[in-house]
């Protein structure tokens, strides 16, 4: 891929050449944005952020769901 960029979700490695912000990659997973945390390169990172934080070579976001149950 030209001008690719790999980076890390979930500890799984992903590839884009596209430009792609947090939310992106929230969607594209089919991910539920009400009902995650996102750490972003080791930090939590809030809601407002998620359209202006773009994905660099070698980023690593965990996204953990949040799932009810008794």
């Amino acid at each position: 891929m030209k001008n690719a960029k790999s980076f890390f979700l979930n500890g799984e490695k992903f590839f884009t050449s596209k430009t792609i912000n947090l939310l992106d990659v929230i969607t594209y997973f089919n991910y539920s944005s009400s009902l995650l945390v996102l750490e972003y390169n080791n930090f939590i990172c809030s809601r407002e952020n998620w359209t202006t934080i773009y994905i660099n070579d070698q980023d690593r976001l965990e996204i953990v769901t949040i799932v009810g149950g008794g």
